[in-house]
């Protein structure tokens, strides 16, 4: 997801306190793996929903299959009002349930036998949570295009996918694939994720679009698009194939839209290298036109920037590299590899998602422009990193870090890239990545761990600087003749960091501590400076 910029005890269910935050029971039977959702793995979701634009409310069934992994009796499905869960069947059989604010506890009459693969349909309906601010606010968005016609898309990451559809809204299980069939006003096309299997016309002037995925997806990924929309696209020639290429635009911005589209297959070509093959080839890769900025819905990129380069015609970074592509269409279409190849188990590790994406902009220029491009790019990003708390959230409440797992994130990445000191090494990690972690949920320490494995480097002092504290490593010296006294400072007990620096411009690797160090046998006279891609700050000590 893109963060809003500024022009800048297992389960204590008790509410309470963390850094003088509050978090409730709700918080935790939202964020946690809770009993009644640990005991089955989720197979498989058939989504049906229809919309009604003039009513804004919803109705429909989710089909929710999977397999039982321990002996159990209750099950935990989310829902959040204003929507109604109905009814829940099993086999046709009414089943009980308990309502606990956002939670569903049903109350299954079969015996759950381990290793067995079974089903539950929840029927629900009502007029869901519009969003105020979309994407950053969760919920429905209904608008009207310049011809008066509704213009209705989803967009829920924070607040959850329950806002609007019944499902095991926790993000370390997906289901393997997913069917959502969306019945719409005749005179709409209602786009989804994956492949459009068929079109059904309904006898009351409807019509109902059958969509789906093969592949795992995670819930927030999942979307649903309204609008009188023209449809064309093309065919990539991948690194796994010929990739569809399928693009959902309203009919009034065809022409825009063709030509602003061209940077796609750039797109790909790009991030294609860096990151690895597109995870989704077999349920194609789409851009839909939406009434808000954009978002990472899987194969169903979501598209809002008003046709123009840079963030809404604005380059972030201040540098005018910024302007050299379409912010949506590189920054939404990365997520297809760390948010929806790799995903994060819980909210709180959402850096995962947005530091690597956030860093995939400056890997698209540094591709097609060439590194100082890449470089400058993500350098100038800086200015808007606020250092206010640390980017790691709180886990098991649904709770996400600073917002500086954008900015920051990227330029930690950035400045693990030059301690590698080798883009060829550094290319494989992240390919490694996206190869290994594969349609996988993910920690935090299973990222550091390969990153440090794979790179050769102890990065773990640099994850919980950069990550867990809010402080900016600065490097201290003092200069005297022939002589470089230096050291960190600003930083977590027992870090250490590799730093190229410069003597008379002769570049020279450091690794200070937070313990004075020397350098020695230099000119009597000469200049010291540290290389901008990393991280940190520099000065002279003051002698006391």
């Amino acid at each position: 997801m893109l963060k809003r910029f500024l022009f800048i005890l297992p389960f204590a269910f008790a509410a309470f306190s963390c850094n003088g935050q509050q978090f409730t029971r709700q918080d935790t039977l939202r964020g946690s793996i809770t009993p009644e959702r640990a005991w089955w793995d989720l197979n498989f979701y058939r989504l049906k929903i229809k919309v009604d634009p003039g009513s804004k409310s919803i109705s429909g069934s989710n089909l929710i299959r999977y397999k039982v992994l321990q002996p159990a009796q209750v099950m935990q499905i989310d829902l959040q009002p204003p929507m109604k869960l109905e009814k829940v069947t099993q086999n046709g059989r009414e089943l009980q349930v308990k309502t606990d604010g956002n939670a569903h506890f049903i109350t299954l009459q079969e015996k759950q036998i381990p290793g067995e693969t079974k089903a539950i349909e929840v029927f629900y309906s009502g007029k869901p949570k519009e969003s105020k601010n979309p994407p950053w606010s969760g919920g429905f968005t209904w608008k009207k295009d310049m011809n008066g016609n509704p213009f209705v898309a989803t967009s829920c990451q924070g607040e959850g996918a329950s806002l609007w559809w019944p499902c095991k809204d926790h993000m370390y299980d997906e289901p393997d694939s997913m069917q959502t069939s969306v019945t719409a006003p005749g005179n709409l096309t209602a786009v989804s994720n994956g492949r459009l299997r068929k079109t059904d016309s309904n006898t009351d002037g409807t019509k109902t679009f059958h969509w789906a995925v093969t592949n795992p997806i995670n819930n927030y990924g999942v979307n649903v698009n309204l609008g009188d929309y023209v449809h064309f696209g093309e065919k990539y020639q991948g690194e796994k194939g010929v990739l569809d290429c399928d693009y959902y635009v309203l009919r009034a911005n065809l022409e825009k839209a063709k030509e602003q589209f061209k940077q796609a297959p750039k797109m790909l070509q790009a991030l294609e290298h860096w990151f690895g093959p597109y995870p989704f080839y077999e349920d194609s890769y789409k851009l839909v036109e939406v009434p808000y900025l954009g978002m990472e819905h899987q194969s169903s990129v979501t598209y809002g920037n008003g046709y123009k380069n840079g963030y809404l015609g604005t380059d972030l970074s201040g540098t005018g590299w910024g302007q050299k592509f379409d912010f949506i269409i590189i920054h939404e279409s990365g997520h297809e590899w760390l948010a929806n190849n790799i995903t994060y188990k819980d909210i709180a590790d959402m850096w995962i998602h947005e530091s690597f994406t956030n860093y995939s902009e400056a890997l698209y220029l540094d591709f097609h422009f060439g590194r100082k491009a890449g470089n400058e790019y993500v350098i100038g990003l800086r200015k808007k990193i606020a250092n206010d708390k640390p980017i790691i959230g709180k886990y098991n409440v649904n709770n996400e870090g600073s917002g500086d797992m954008y900015y920051k994130g990227a330029n930690m990445l950035h400045t693990i890239r030059q301690i590698i000191n080798d883009d060829n090494k550094f290319r494989e990690i992240l390919r490694g990545l996206n190869k290994d972690f594969y349609h996988q949920t993910v920690t935090t320490q299973q990222i550091e761990n390969y990153l440090s494995e794979k790179s050769g480097h102890n990065l773990k002092p640099i994850f919980d600087q950069y990550l867990r504290d809010v402080r900016i490593p600065h490097l201290e010296y003092q200069t005297e003749k022939g002589k470089l006294k230096y050291r960190f400072t600003n930083v977590i007990p027992g870090f250490q960091m590799l730093v190229k620096t410069y003597v008379n411009g002769q570049e020279k690797w450091l690794r200070p501590t937070s313990e004075w160090q020397e350098l020695r046998d230099l000119p009597k006279k000469f200049n010291f400076i540290t290389d901008e891609n990393f991280y940190i700050t520099s000065g002279v000590a003051s002698k006391k």
